[in-house]
């Protein structure tokens, strides 16, 4: 009877074990053109979203200390409009990080000829700064004295890090802004 008591115990404890394993294990299923990628999550990645101007968009689990442009081969590359002054390829990744890549040409106009006008965030005056409808003239002195206090901004995103700068400001801002030359 103590040897079957301890048989349920023993398989209890393994399946407590491998339970505790199978839930840090996450997986992700992509499919690009016709064929599946299954990509496995373990604690040693980050978990990144890309959008924007890049071949596949989505989630993407990638080593630790991946810098942008890891990211970029994950999501298959940058498409033709990626504007290569919106992002800086050597920035480190964070868990849970969302990467927005800016176009070049606006792509609601298919016959666009002529660049979307942008202000560069790192180095813009305030009165550069108001060539962007989304912002206002107390967010513009924000942007002003975070980049001051903060150093420069290395992914768009890091607006949002800006006082009065939320998501419906960030939709509004982020094809109209670049962070270097």
């Amino acid at each position: 009877m103590y040897k079957t008591i301890l048989a349920i115990v023993a398989v209890t404890v393994i399946l407590i074990v491998v339970m505790a394993v199978v839930d840090r294990v996450s997986t992700e299923i992509v499919t690009v053109e016709d064929s599946t990628i299954i990509t496995y999550s373990a604690p040693e990645t980050l978990e990144v979203t890309i959008t924007g101007e890049v071949t596949h968009s989505g989630t993407y689990y990638v080593p630790l200390d991946s810098s942008l442009s890891t990211l970029f081969q994950y999501a298959g590359g940058l498409t033709s409009n990626a504007d290569p002054r919106a992002y800086v390829t050597s920035h480190l990744l964070t868990n849970r990080e969302t990467i927005y890549i800016a176009p070049v040409y606006d792509n609601s106009d298919t016959c666009a000829a002529d660049p979307i006008e942008k202000v560069n965030v790192n180095t813009a005056t305030k009165e550069e700064l108001s060539l962007v409808a989304a912002f206002s003239s107390t967010v513009r002195e924000n942007i002003v004295s975070y980049r001051e206090t903060s150093g420069e901004f290395e992914t768009l995103e890091q607006l949002k890090n800006v006082k009065g700068i939320g998501n419906a400001t960030f939709e509004k801002c982020k094809n109209f802004v670049y962070l270097h030359s």
